[in-house]
């Protein structure tokens, strides 16, 4: 039986996560080797990249049907190559326009599949539930609700817990004092998100400067996107700094509030106890189609755990300069009334406590060496396994 896995990851928080499994799989195992589609994260955690995740980088329904050429080509290279390596089994991260089409390459071939965090069918298309019973050995949830989701589907889930306890690392962030005046800005991971978001921060932070003299506005740059390109969407005459990824967690904490795309980016705010307003466009045609197949009143995840609003969100139409403006002015001004970010920090607080523990990304990696070995137990259906 070949020591290789094979790890797929299509988005910038999957890379990140997988990093953290893979180096927890190998921490089991060092015999293993690994190799598949990954990002920065995965590539320098030791995978051997055969294809690069930044090639599959895209949103929005429309946007990945221009960009359809070259994931079937993605994809008819992946199929030989899993032909001729025979991995020991295939684990996709997220993703899953992609890695529903890679399942069923990895099936036909005999290969088991392992799901790591588990696709967000129960927000749009819970059909697809069917097609997961069918073609993945486990199915490895990091949100503590979506058992219950699928045991309408007579399937288990296992919970592990979610890695991003460990990666935002609260306990080490807690003593950092947000600045008054500072405002973080996280326009996301993908050049189009980008493009569609920045230029109206940037027409918000213009504004809420004639309000607010004092306020300083801080990018954030996400891991694989150069500042350059964060310059050419930011207005040239509004001040601002620009910020590395390494350290974004702990900066976050520095800010008063935060501005960010919708994405994992609002969980790992939320960790860190930073309130955050959400923000996202798509183009006209995806958001119309997304609108009549999302099933889940909120699209960010610290809304969904907690099941109400605790991050405010502002979609397509309403994502605009002035509105995003008069959002932040409501929290800012002292006219306000109650202290909000106050309240939305207490919030927060519960998010942590509901998702638990560190230690997913272990939990994960033993599941799967087990589950390989034969030698796991089955995790029932109404049950959410922590081990």
């Amino acid at each position: 039986m070949s020591d290789t896995l094979w790890i797929s990851a299509g988005e910038l928080s999957g890379d990140m996560h997988g990093a953290a499994l893979m180096q927890a799989l190998k921490s089991r195992d060092s015999s293993l080797e690994f190799m598949g589609m990954g990002g920065p994260h995965l590539r320098a955690a030791g995978l051997s990249s055969l294809f690069a995740a930044e090639d599959l980088s895209v949103m929005g329904l429309t946007e990945v049907l221009g960009h359809l050429p070259r994931v079937l080509r993605m994809l008819s290279g992946m199929k030989s190559a899993m032909a001729r390596i025979r991995p020991r089994a295939l684990i996709v991260i997220d993703a899953p326009e992609f890695h529903f089409r890679l399942i069923k390459i990895a099936h036909a071939l005999r290969i088991p599949v392992y799901y790591y965090i588990s696709p967000k069918v129960w927000a749009w298309r819970p059909g697809r539930a069917a097609f997961l019973r069918d073609h993945v050995r486990r199915l490895i949830s990091i949100l503590p609700f979506e058992a219950d989701f699928y045991q309408q589907y007579g399937m288990s889930i296992d919970y592990v817990g979610n890695p991003l306890v460990d990666i935002v690392d609260y306990p080490s962030l807690r003593h950092i004092s947000p600045h008054p005046d500072l405002i973080g800005l996280l326009p996301g991971s993908r050049r189009r998100e980008i493009a569609a978001l920045l230029p109206e921060f940037g027409k918000a932070a213009r504004i809420l400067s004639r309000w607010f003299p004092r306020l300083v506005f801080a990018c954030i740059r996400a891991p694989g996107i150069d500042e350059a390109l964060l310059r050419a969407h930011w207005p040239a005459d509004v001040p601002a700094r620009f910020e590395e990824p390494a350290e974004r967690w702990r900066f976050m904490r520095q800010c008063r509030f935060l501005l960010a795309a919708s994405g994992t980016v609002t969980l790992e705010s939320a960790l860190a106890g930073v309130p955050t307003l959400v923000a996202y466009r798509l183009s006209t045609v995806s958001f119309h189609i997304a609108r009549t197949l999302i099933r889940v009143p909120y699209i960010s995840l610290a809304n969904l755990i907690l099941n109400r609003e605790v991050f405010p969100e502002l979609l397509q139409d309403a994502c605009n300069g002035q509105a995003l403006a008069d959002k932040i002015s409501s929290w800012l001004s002292p006219e306000s009334g109650p202290d909000l970010l106050a309240a939305m920090r207490c919030d927060l607080d519960e998010i942590r406590r509901r998702l638990g523990g560190p230690g997913a990304s272990a939990r994960a990696a033993a599941l799967i060496l087990e589950d390989l070995a034969g030698t796991s137990r089955s995790c029932p259906p109404e049950k959410r396994c922590l081990s």
